[in-house]
This record gives structure tokens, C-alpha cells and sequence, in this order.
């Protein structure tokens, strides 16, 4: 009787939870469309392509291999599907988004950094504080129930273990560049006006 196959589960290109011009005027069509289908897509693409490889070294199909390069390509693709697949949930059709957050993410937000204008701006300050392409995020440390800003240098974290994501803002040129330029400021400003912050209370209530 032949031996069972033994492998790791591939990831899913999940569809968008609205249409493409959804967002504008704050973020053109023709960015989602190229974010999704192109960026989006092709990091899902590669943390597939690198499941095939370990499921071969797994099997025992594949002999020689670099395991380092290996997980660090993984790394990198399956960061790059997860945190885009929260950054669509974490936005709302205009119209529908934007504003302030209720709720308990309200209530921690005015706990713990005096009012809601007080974090809009020193969050925002850490998104413009970023060097490069890269996300800022903001997290919930389960143990203490802080809202954490942090922020993330392309899509190898500087991430503490255990600290789920409630809200991700992605930086990267291709998430503004067509529409915006080299005005990254004025995307991360225009950004507030579509965070979806029911989809970041749930996130929140889910961990608490």
C-alpha cells in the first residue's frame, strides 16, 4: 500500500468585500484593481508556489533545498496575502466608512489615549514615520489590553508574538503611487475617510 501524502494546506485569494470603485474618490479603481489582481494575487501565488516546495521536502520528492530561503520567501508571501486581505476588511465603501469608532474599541481608544482625535493623529504620525514601503497597524496585546501603534518595515514584522491585528493601513507604493504620487501623506490622510471600524470592533471583540 503506498504511503499517504503528507503536505501543508495552500491559501486562497479571497474576493473583495465590495467593488473595485468602491472606494473612490479616496482610492481610484485602477489601484484596487492593480493591488488586488496584481499585487495581492501574486503573494498568494508565491506562498502557494512555496507550499508545493515543502510539500515536496515533506515527501520526501525534493532531496535538495535551501530551508532558510525557503521560509523567508514564505515569510514574506504569506504576510503580504494576511495583511491585505485584513486591509480590504479594514476599509468601507465611501459613504459607509470613515468617521469615528464606537463600541469598545471607542472606549479603549478614549482610555488610553485621551480621545479619539489624540490617537487618529499620533497613529497617523507613525504611518508617515515609516521609511519605506511597509504597513502601520494597530494591535491589541491580549495580556494587558493595550491598543498597540506599531509599524512594519516591508512584510518582515516587527511584530510582537500573540497581539492580533485590529487595523492595517498598507504603505507600500503600489496602495497609492497611480492616484497620489509621492503624496503618501495625503492618501494616509484621505485613508481615515474609509476605515471601516465595525470590521475593527469585531476584531477587537473576537480577542478580548
Amino acid at each position: 500500500m503506498a504511503e499517504e501524502l503528507k503536505g501543508l494546506h495552500k491559501y486562497e485569494l479571497k474576493p473583495l468585500p465590495y467593488s473595485m470603485d468602491a472606494l473612490e474618490p479616496y482610492i481610484s479603481k485602477e489601484i484596487v484593481d492593480v493591488h488586488y489582481n496584481g499585487h495581492h494575487k501574486g503573494y498568494v501565488t508565491g506562498a502557494n508556489n512555496l507550499i508545493d516546495r515543502l510539500n515536496g521536502i515533506i515527501n520526501n520528492s525534493i532531496s535538495s533545498y535551501d530551508i532558510h530561503g525557503i521560509l523567508r520567501s514564505l515569510t514574506f508571501n504569506i504576510n503580504g496575502a494576511k495583511l491585505h486581505e485584513a486591509y480590504w476588511s479594514n476599509m468601507a465603501p465611501s459613504g459607509k466608512g470613515g468617521g469615528t469608532p464606537g463600541g469598545k474599541l471607542a472606549d479603549l481608544i478614549d482610555k488610553q489615549y485621551g480621545s479619539f482625535d489624540r490617537f487618529k493623529k499620533l497613529f497617523t504620525e507613525a504611518a508617515n514615520s515609516n521609511p519605506g514601503t511597509g504597513w502601520a497597524l494597530l494591535n491589541y496585546d491580549t495580556e494587558n489590553s493595550n491598543l498597540q501603534i506599531l509599524t512594519i518595515e516591508n512584510h518582515f514584522m516587527n511584530h510582537v508574538a500573540e497581539m492580533p491585528a485590529l487595523l492595517i493601513l498598507d504603505e507600500f507604493e503600489h496602495a497609492y503611487y497611480l492616484q497620489y504620487k509621492n503624496k503618501r501623506a495625503d492618501y494616509i490622510n484621505n485613508w481615515w475617510n474609509i476605515v471601516n471600524w465595525d470590521d475593527a470592533e469585531k476584531r477587537l471583540e473576537k480577542n478580548m
